[in-house]
């Protein structure tokens, strides 16, 4: 779509051969620089205000968080949210990319895309529908109770929220009911099991027993005593009297009203105005104007070529059979299957030391910040994915482990721990000097990059048997199959069971996980495609770094310049990697 094509124009010049300009020329083009940078940084600085005091973006400055409210969310915030981005848009399309610094162009093709994706969603009352299979407002709120509090102040702070959370709740109830009247909400298929986080509060016989409640149970040593058991009385009282009963109001509703009446159609292309609908969540997820059409035919592709390779990992494995023969095996062995929680932990924690050990040989800078190994709350795990990484956090899913094939969780690791997201997201959040905005999560980059660390484990040495070889080659085939499954299910008609049997044919999967993850790709369309596509563009600007560069290209310096970034739309990276190219390959951080 338009903001794709024009980021890959705003960049074209970072592709250029480094020929430095004559000294008239950097003379002329200096004060139309400067001025051009000052007008969008004016735009940016304003509209980031203006999200912080929304409560749509976090500082530790912003009034809203001195006064513990929850975000607004009601029609009419919405509303104005739309008419607000829509004249930052206008002002930001007068803007002349072309007399921008070069700095400021990448910015401006990043925040310009962020912008554009947060019009769409508004025009389109994305609002409306806050959950879908895998999360919802009543599960995604529970971050504030998972947040360590380490002041007075902040335990005050978390007991202004506890007093909010009914208002929070009432407005994503309207909005719900909103969404419901006019077909916009996820497919009932989706949405089977989904209230268990409300049932889990609002059933609690105590307030103790909610996750609200957790943290006063550990508090620090710093607050004293007298001052805790105040806090915890009134933190019981506010979970008692507030939270439990606005959990109660919203079980109630879904379970009487919304999820009866939700939408026996599966495609986004179904609901109102699907086709475009659909189209604008291709473009926020992959950062690239495709048709659903040209990428199920690359999805399909692309799993031939991975069928090849598995054709041959199997031979390694000494195995007779065909692929079905192998898949079947693969699910049923128990060899393949840890017996306790706690062993699928270890087996994470000892594959996550294993790239310790290689990480100097493929990355130049190492973040700071480490992560923990932590199972996934039991009250999500039933429908959450096999697991989830973040700065300081790689959640596993120890739930149903005959769901969870060890054979897999090498790459699994690597993914979601480092050098996947664990790892890349705290080296964006260390980089010095980044507007705020290009703190965002930009799913193309990211789980582009996550997928390209699956692959990067065969270079490490990671994969020790056959079967983890294999267990790589089944997770990228099971990204290739989200552009057939996100793509045949939105736009080409596909039900929800042809979609799982595409998945099983293909993957080594289990059932469980299919089953979630196909209800994932149906309630959250788009979200999919971002991952096989993201990886395909860091794969290619590999290659054609090595090309370029033969001998020179060093593995670290390239995958150095690539995390620097953070999260870009694909069309930035592609024009940072050309530049780096026309640099020498040379690294972006200074020798040491």
């Amino acid at each position: 779509m338009k903001q794709t094509t024009l980021a890959a124009a705003l960049l074209f010049a970072l592709s250029l051969a480094p020929a430095a300009p004559g000294l008239a020329a950097r003379a002329a083009a200096a004060p139309a620089a400067h001025a051009e940078d000052a007008r969008f940084r004016a735009i940016w600085q304003a509209e980031w205000r203006w999200r912080v005091q929304q409560g749509l973006a976090w500082d530790e400055d912003s009034p809203r968080a001195a006064r513990g409210e929850l975000g607004r969310v009601d029609a009419r915030t919405q509303a104005v949210r739309l008419a607000y981005w829509e004249d930052v848009l206008r002002r930001l399309d007068a803007i002349k990319p072309a007399a921008l610094s070069a700095a400021a162009q990448v910015d401006y093709a990043v925040y310009r895309a962020q912008v554009a994706a947060f019009v769409q969603a508004q025009r389109f009352r994305e609002y409306e529908q806050p959950v879908n299979a895998d999360s919802a407002f009543w599960s995604d709120i529970m971050y504030i109770a998972r947040r360590p509090l380490k002041t007075e102040e902040a335990y005050r702070t978390y007991l202004k929220q506890l007093a909010d959370l009914p208002r929070y709740f009432d407005e994503e109830t309207a909005n719900m009911r909103a969404g419901l009247a006019r077909g916009f909400t996820p497919p009932k298929v989706t949405l089977a099991g989904r209230d268990a986080p409300l049932l889990n509060v609002a059933n609690a016989r105590t307030p103790q027993e909610t996750v609200y409640y957790a943290p006063f149970k550990t508090m620090p040593a710093t607050i004293p005593a007298a001052v805790q058991e105040d806090l915890r009385a009134q933190g019981a009282r506010l979970i008692a009297d507030k939270v439990q009963p606005a959990y109660a109001a919203a079980l109630r509703f879904v379970q009487s009203e919304y999820f009866p009446n939700a939408r026996t159609t599966l495609a986004a292309e179904s609901l109102p105005d699907g086709k475009a609908y659909y189209q604008s969540k291709i473009v926020e997820y992959t950062t690239l104007d495709l048709t659903a059409r040209r990428i199920h035919e690359t999805g399909l592709a692309e799993m031939a070529k991975i069928r090849a390779e598995m054709q041959q990992t199997m031979a390694q494995a000494g195995f007779k059979g065909d692929l079905p023969a192998f898949l079947a095996f693969l699910r049923a062995d128990p060899q393949f299957y840890a017996k306790t929680p706690d062993e699928l932990l270890m087996r994470a924690a000892w594959i996550a030391k294993k790239f310790d050990a290689k990480a100097d040989q493929y990355f130049g800078y190492l973040p700071r910040r480490r992560f923990a190994i932590v199972p996934v709350p039991a009250d999500q795990a039933p429908y959450y994915t096999s697991a989830r990484g973040g700065p300081g956090i790689y959640l596993v899913n120890t739930y149903n482990l005959p769901a969870r094939a060890l054979y897999s969780l090498p790459a699994l690791t690597l993914h979601e721990s480092a050098p996947g997201h664990a790892f890349q997201m705290p080296v964006a959040l260390e980089q010095r000097g980044v507007p705020p905005f290009r703190r965002a999560y930009i799913s193309a980059y990211g789980e582009g990059w996550a997928l390209y660390c699956e692959r990067l484990g065969s270079e490490m040495g990671i994969y020790e048997t056959p079967y983890e070889t294999f267990g790589m080659l089944s997770y990228q085939a099971w990204r290739a199959a989200r552009l057939v499954v996100d793509t045949g299910i939105h736009a080409m008609g596909w039900t929800r069971a042809q979609a799982q049997a595409y998945m099983h044919d293909n993957t080594a999967l289990s059932d469980h996980e299919i089953e979630t993850e196909v209800d994932r790709y149906i309630s959250w369309p788009g979200q999919a495609l971002s991952y096989y596509l993201g990886q395909m563009a860091i794969m290619d600007a590999r290659a054609r770094a090595e090309q370029a560069l033969g001998p020179k290209f060093d593995i670290r310096a390239f995958h150095d310049t690539v995390l620097k970034l953070g999260s870009v739309p694909l069309p930035v990276l592609r024009a940072r990697i050309d530049a780096f190219i026309a640099d020498g390959g040379k690294s972006p951080y200074p020798a040491q």
